[in-house]
């Protein structure tokens, strides 16, 4: 007997002329139920080296290199986490279909949370992307879009990953392959059932999560990235970060992120400890885990959270954090401008050690170390910024700046919660420009842009509540125009509200002086900041230029305030702007 095979376009069709009522918009709803991802696969983006034919990720014969991708730590299977969403690298061979070409699929998603993170990469030669669809159990959809860039001439300075190669029928090109984690928002709260990927030509999708909340944690100290420079280099060597808490509670978590590097390093212990004075800790260092194992080796752009440790955490407190390096590492992701002295050891895993003894070399940067979260608290106010808010120019050792001087008036007060304070301060940082491209070793720790940057150290940031935004001096120093910082702002505003976040912006603060804060600079200046002041696109307004500028000479600092350079406040003038926020705006 013969069988009858009809194409899906027949079948609705049919379904909607034989049911009265039922239109074939209609009928697309009672398509299939959705599938997990990998059963949807139906595109090879990985090749052997040898065998590059085997793969065809952009119509045009080339494909990723399997041997680069194990080198950076993205071998078959393995779960990573980027952004705060844990997804996993397509657990296939190379050669075997890896990913899905998104073309309105529906596939079988669950958990609830804030976001949608995709793992993509567009083969367009421009950005690819198109509007999907979110179905929760509740039975309600929700629009979103996603986009993504493209493979081989996306910006750097966002990708999850970068990889040396590109193979290709002819051969293997020196060229960097790119791949993306883009995340989308969730109506918070509701369980996702399913997701309907767009329709969108180029767009390769190969994992997709619901990036989960983290109910009970309050984010307590934080750091941005601002390059991959060499260091040491170390084997063999213990580093002892001194941290500076805002909130404090009854747990801790550690953050790891091995952002903008190309190749894994690996944690082999780490313990978290009260300072008690320089590299000595008050009792013994506590040993946190990772996944019930002492260590754990960071794949090159994803992150390791530590598990949850019962451990008392003081508010407004130094803590040592120390992590043994077992390999060797000649370059590492670093917050350069720590402002605060932190120890590497002599050879051994010195990570147990209370003594200061081990720790002979000082240390002035962070590096690997991102985060600090404590059990329970209201959230966090996140702190987008530049050097001011970064310390530069505050006394070393001190906790001085400003964010650390608004943690202790949250923490003094009873009128609205005590909300941790999270400094993503990086000096030299821009709103609209980079200053690292986000790829590479670099000699510039001063960051990728601030509208490249948000979703991971804003958007991604633990049980974030309030963002606010002080940036816009150094653009406008180095020829950016008011319109162009303007514009960046309102994006990053957008962007805010569109996952919920309570969004203020601060005014730019006069440099008169200094040698780039020319009269021309300082009109752009004074144009950004009438936007700020009468603009409708944030929630608040800080008027930090009111609180700081000379009345007699409205283009510099008062004098009281001037750090010395003419661009920095001192610690008087940083914490005059800390005591000048009306505490009650923070709150969404």
């Amino acid at each position: 007997m013969r069988r009858c095979v009809w194409g899906s376009t027949v079948v609705l069709a049919l379904f909607a002329a034989l049911v009265p009522g039922v239109s074939a918009q209609a009928a697309t709803e009672h398509r299939a139920k959705p599938i997990p991802l990998e059963r949807l696969f139906d595109n090879v983006a990985v090749s052997d080296d040898a065998r590059p034919a085997e793969a065809d990720f952009d119509g045009a014969g080339a494909s990723l290199s399997a041997q680069d991708l194990s080198a950076a730590g993205w071998t078959p299977g393995r779960a990573l986490t980027v952004q705060g969403a844990r997804l996993t690298w397509p657990r296939r061979q190379p050669g075997e279909p890896d990913n899905v070409r998104a073309n309105g699929q529906d596939v079988r998603v669950g958990g609830r949370g804030d976001a949608l993170a995709f793992l993509v990469a567009g083969t367009n030669g421009t950005i690819a992307g198109g509007t999907g669809t979110v179905l929760y159990t509740d039975g309600t959809r929700s629009a979103y879009r996603l986009t993504a860039p493209d493979w081989r001439t996306g910006p750097l300075a966002t990708k999850a990953v970068a990889l040396p190669h590109i193979n290709t029928r002819a051969g293997q090109l020196a060229e960097r392959a790119r791949l993306y984690v883009m995340t989308v928002p969730l109506v918070v709260g509701r369980q996702v059932a399913s997701v309907r990927l767009p329709q969108a030509s180029g767009l390769h999708v190969f994992a997709v999560s619901v990036r989960a909340p983290a109910p009970g944690w309050t984010g307590s100290w934080a750091a941005a990235t601002g390059g991959y420079p060499t260091v040491g280099p170390w084997t063999d060597r213990t580093l002892r970060l001194v941290v500076h808490t805002s909130a404090g509670g009854p747990r801790v978590r550690l953050r790891f992120d091995n952002t903008f590097a190309a190749a894994p390093v690996r944690i082999g212990s780490a313990t978290v400890a009260v300072q008690q004075a320089g590299a000595a800790a008050r009792g013994t260092p506590v040993a946190v885990t990772f996944r019930g194992t002492a260590g754990v080796e960071i794949p090159a752009g994803a992150q390791a959270y530590s598990d949850p440790l019962a451990f008392q955490v003081p508010a407004d407190t130094n803590l040592l954090v120390s992590f043994h390096l077992p390999g060797t590492v000649p370059a590492a992701p670093v917050h350069r401008l720590a402002q605060q002295r932190s120890y590497v050891s002599g050879p051994g895993d010195h990570t147990a050690d209370g003594s200061a003894a081990p720790y002979g070399t000082v240390l002035t940067s962070w590096p690997l170390l991102t985060g600090v979260d404590v059990g329970g608290g209201p959230g966090s106010v996140v702190l987008l910024g530049d050097s001011i808010t970064d310390g530069d120019k505050s006394t070393t050792d001190a906790n001085r700046r400003w964010p650390n001087v608004l943690a202790t008036r949250l923490l003094n007060q009873s009128v609205v919660p005590h909300y941790g304070v999270l400094n993503q301060g990086i000096s030299g940082n821009r709103v609209v420009s980079d200053r690292y491209p986000g790829d590479g070793v670099s000699t510039d720790t001063a960051g990728v842009s601030a509208l490249y940057r948000f979703d991971r150290d804003v958007l991604a940031q633990t049980s974030a509540r309030t963002a606010v935004v002080f940036e816009g001096i150094n653009d406008v120093r180095w020829q950016t125009t008011a319109e162009q910082v303007i514009a960046g702002l309102r994006e990053i505003a957008d962007r805010g509200h569109a996952r919920g976040l309570r969004m203020l912006v601060a005014t730019i603060l006069p440099c008169e002086g200094e040698v780039r804060c020319t009269a021309a600079v300082d009109a752009e200046r004074v144009k950004v900041n009438q936007w700020i002041r009468t603009s409708a696109g944030f929630d608040g307004v800080l008027d930090f230029d009111a609180v700081i500028r000379d009345p007699a000479r409205p283009s510099r600092m008062l004098p009281a305030y001037d750090s010395g350079d003419h661009l920095h406040p001192g610690d008087a003038g940083l914490a005059a702007l800390a005591e000048s926020i009306d505490l009650r705006g923070l709150v969404p």
